[in-house]
């Protein structure tokens, strides 16, 4: 034996939002070489995170971001308006890429293809049932990746989460429209019915899903639902944020969609046809993940600490 070491595997991260970043890190924990992927590639500096600048919604660009990668992870997102006509192209370009490189290939999914479900708790035997274009446009982005995966052409894993919350996470519905107003006195907006159980999963453990998807190959070719904590309702989410900001909150019922926050009327004349997800209960089930791999996620008041923790830094930077 020479005692030299193997180059570690590289595992390229396309997109560099809260999710993309928050892989980064974590792959970095777990020992990994990483680049991090945006059309820039100039963001803050991430200790033993390379930067790299490509437009992965072209084919070229695809290629030159995943080249010599083990595992790429796709987390990139677009404009909510853009989503229908953009998505599409991003997968093909992704997908051609790895097909080509041999990479294997972790997805960031949603819970869109299954639409409204009754109040139903979704598990991955849930049938895809979606009507909405956003739905519809998922569930057929995923049907093409599972079938690239039957035929033999690429080795892909998709994991699906809830709506985001965590350190970093602003274009959230519980995210930078609630954290900033709850700790400044401002207007709470409270969508639909907020005494609904609600899943929401944390950057965190969407974050350490993924990168566990990446490591584990057995996984592959199937859909899994990443790490969320057991759904609460949304009322009860915002307790728990009025008892750590120290003030009562001042929730506005938002019972039809309309512009708040951070969310425009662009963003929400496209929100519209999802906001059933705020009149039907939104509970998924992550059991068979958790058993799979031996993971457990993050109690949502943990998640709590550390967003409000985040976002009070946050604004104090502003």
């Amino acid at each position: 034996m020479s005692g030299t070491q193997e180059p570690r595997a590289l595992h390229t991260v396309l997109g560099s939002g809260p999710a993309g970043t928050a892989v980064a890190r974590e792959l970095v924990r777990r020992g990994h070489s990483v680049r991090l992927v945006d059309r820039k590639g100039d963001g803050p500096a991430i200790e033993g995170v390379e930067r790299y600048a490509a437009d992965v919604g072209t084919a070229e660009g695809a290629r030159e971001a995943m080249a010599g990668a083990a595992v790429v992870y796709h987390c990139v997102n677009v404009g909510y308006h853009l989503q229908v006509e953009v998505m599409p192209r991003v997968q093909d370009a992704v997908l051609g890429a790895v097909e080509a490189s041999g990479a294997r290939l972790v997805v960031l999914d949603t819970l869109y293809p299954y639409g409204e479900t009754g109040g139903a708790v979704m598990t991955e035997a849930t049938p895809w049932k979606a009507t909405t274009r956003k739905g519809r446009m998922r569930a057929e982005l995923d049907e093409k990746y599972l079938a690239a995966h039957r035929e033999g052409r690429a080795r892909v894993v998709l994991g699906r989460s809830a709506d985001f919350v965590g350190p970093g996470v602003i274009s959230s519905t519980l995210g930078g429209a609630v954290f900033p107003a709850a700790l400044t006195g401002g207007e709470v907006p409270g969508l639909g019915d907020i005494d609904l159980p609600h899943s929401y999963t944390s950057i965190a453990d969407v974050a350490a899903g993924l990168a566990t998807l990446g490591e584990r190959p057995e996984g592959d070719g199937r859909v899994w639902h990443l790490p969320t904590a057991p759904a609460v309702s949304t009322r009860e989410i915002l307790t728990m944020i009025e008892q750590r900001v120290g003030r009562p909150l001042n929730i506005v019922t938002v019972d039809e969609p309309r512009p708040f926050g951070p969310f425009d009327e662009e963003f929400m004349a496209e929100y519209a046809e999802m906001f059933y997800q705020h009149t039907e209960p939104q509970i998924m089930d992550s059991s068979a993940f958790e058993q799979a791999f031996g993971a457990a996620p993050a109690p949502i008041e943990e998640t709590v600490d550390a967003t409000v923790t985040w976002y009070r830094e946050w604004l104090a930077s502003l």
